[in-house]
């Protein structure tokens, strides 16, 4: 890996870190207030919400770079042979289109949320910078999908049956 794409991902995962710590330290403040004092921290729910919406998609190219989403490896013996190189390829490539429809969604909320000044409830945020940003990091996943490297084939081709 090149070093600056290295510096990048550590950025962003100390980013994440700490948009993470917000969130439970908001969530503790919240929760304590609410049942020591009577007194909620107003607009958790907005500020909770919108720092969910930064962690997940914020992580979102960190995982799909990594090859990190959700697998059964119950096949592994046999779908990792060199044989089923072209399916690991198409199987990216699926990933990569429901990406791509996802950031095509959010992308098309953009102007919607923009057009009937669609905002959170409590604080009043507005909700279409937060849409941009999941439309993006979502488009940069689907690419991320399509040009990161395959599982390795080759640690298993000896014992895998034919």
């Amino acid at each position: 890996m090149k070093p600056w794409l290295g510096r990048i991902e550590r950025g962003v995962g100390l980013l994440l870190v700490l948009l993470l710590s917000a969130m439970v330290t908001l969530t503790f403040t919240d929760v304590l207030g609410r049942r020591l004092f009577n007194t909620p921290v107003f607009g958790a729910n907005d500020l909770t919400e919108h720092l969910m919406a930064l962690i997940i998609f914020g992580g979102l190219p960190l995982l799909t770079a990594r090859r990190g989403h959700l697998s059964v490896d119950l096949f592994d013996r046999w779908l990792l042979h060199p044989r089923w190189r072209l399916w690991h390829k198409a199987v990216d490539v699926l990933i990569a289109a429901v990406l791509g429809l996802i950031a095509w969604e959010y992308a098309l909320a953009v102007p919607e949320a923009m057009a009937i000044n669609e905002v959170s409830p409590a604080l009043t945020i507005p909700r279409s910078w937060m849409y941009a940003f999941m439309a993006f990091t979502s488009a940069l996943s689907a690419a991320l999908a399509l040009f990161t490297a395959a599982p390795r084939h080759e640690h298993l081709s000896e014992e895998a049956p034919s």
